[in-house]
């Protein structure tokens, strides 16, 4: 008997017929032995839906109430599911955040997970019950209903196999796993068995859709056994796992790409110490994440060049609070290209071997694509490019490093 915890995403609950085919999925795993707690998105689309109610009733609005709003999606596919599964003769309840309860802090909207209260969950799956439980919310301090933000189901269902000390939570989505890269650009893309916490981590913060950051951060924290499979087929997922559960690492996993990025250049910066804290001090205090940075070096030692990147939809936003303090700052001139991209190569292989930022260099070179800033870590190189090239650098690279299936 294993005890497992299976997410299902709003794709895969979209409406009664797909509920009905969870719960058929659920009911297989409990046959065979197991003890399982679900947790459910909201029904595809219901969230947007709600979060237009909310903006057409008051612009702004209450936060704590809004998540009273928002959260009310969960609610009902819990409900449904429960039903669903009652109706197989499949013993199941639902559960809401505050009723288990998951403890979070008060920051409506983007709530952490503090503590999950286990006892009488494991209860009540141990005498053969299924926990039918409402993602992305919990309860905050102030007694209030909460929500996690995005990727808040993912998070949810990782937490609580961390609290269940879950031999296993599978991440149920509309792809049958990790591939190692985007199947729509590179139909010989292929589907990985085996992926590394680190890796995923990278893949997730560096355009991958798969899996939220913040669950994989989670999982990899306590040591969560993830399974990432399609509800609509039933063949195996990929595992996200602890590198010692590895045996053979590939030099590189994937090629990951991420259009949301928008590139920021300071020309003639006053080349003095205190400039990059004057130009990112008022951009962290609007809450404005900078990714990529590159200097450009001072040849006479009075001014230079500095060009760093942001999410595009942050874009208008960082040009205003740049220009706002250009006075602090000191800078010639602002240009902003929103019409980039940022492709990255990513394996734990990388610790091993040589070489590797070069093929890429290369390759792109090759490809006659010109990189505009470059970044690194331990197990991933990324580079921003025109965002006309994608396709093309991303089909290049996948050769270039033996990804292609064969």
């Amino acid at each position: 008997m294993a005890k497992l915890v299976q997410k299902f995403g709003g794709t895969s609950v979209r409406d009664v017929e797909r509920i009905k085919a969870v719960a058929l999925r659920v009911k297989g795993a409990v046959d065979a032995g197991n003890q399982v707690a679900v947790t459910v998105s909201a029904m595809a689309g219901v969230t947007n839906q709600l979060v237009d109610h909310a903006a057409n009733v008051s612009t702004l609005h209450d936060a704590r109430e809004f998540d009273v709003v928002v959260s009310s999606g969960e609610q009902v596919t819990s409900g449904l599911l429960a039903m669903a599964l009652q109706d197989l003769g499949v013993s199941a309840r639902s559960w809401l955040g505050w009723q288990i309860p998951v403890w979070t802090d008060s920051v409506h909207g983007r709530a952490r997970i503090r503590e999950i209260e286990d006892t009488e969950l494991n209860r009540r799956l141990e005498s053969g019950e299924v926990a039918v439980i409402a993602g992305f919310q919990g309860l905050g301090s102030d007694n209030r209903i909460t929500t996690l933000g995005r990727g808040g189901s993912d998070t949810t269902a990782v937490a609580l196999a961390a609290a269940l000390k879950a031999d296993r939570c599978d991440i149920y989505t509309d792809v049958s796993g990790v591939y190692t890269t985007d199947p729509r650009i590179v139909p010989k893309a292929r589907k990985l068995h085996s992926i590394t916490y680190e890796e995923m981590l990278e893949m997730a913060s560096v355009g991958a859709k798969v899996l939220q950051t913040r669950s994989v951060e989670l999982a990899m924290k306590y040591g969560v056994r993830l399974q990432v499979l399609s509800s609509f087929d039933t063949v195996p997922g990929t595992m996200v796992v602890g590198e010692d559960e590895i045996m053979e690492h590939e030099v590189i996993s994937g090629v990951t790409y991420s259009r949301d990025e928008a590139k920021i250049t300071l020309l003639r910066v006053a080349d003095r110490p205190g400039v990059a804290a004057s130009i990112f001090g008022p951009l962290a205090d609007a809450s404005i994440n900078v990714d990529m940075i590159v200097q450009n070096i001072s040849e006479k030692g009075d001014a230079t060049d500095l060009t760093f990147t942001v999410s595009e939809a942050d874009l208008e936003h960082a040009v205003s609070v740049i220009q706002t303090h250009r006075d602090a700052i000191s800078y010639e001139d602002l240009l902003w290209d929103p019409n980039v991209v940022k492709v990255s190569v990513i394996g734990v292989g990388m610790r091993s071997h040589a070489g590797i930022a070069q093929r890429m260099f290369q390759t792109l070179a090759d490809k006659g694509i010109n990189i505009q800033v470059i970044s690194t870590s331990e197990i991933k190189v990324s580079v921003l490019i025109e965002e006309a090239y994608t396709e093309l650098a991303v089909r290049a690279l996948h050769t270039a490093y033996d990804l292609d299936a064969r």
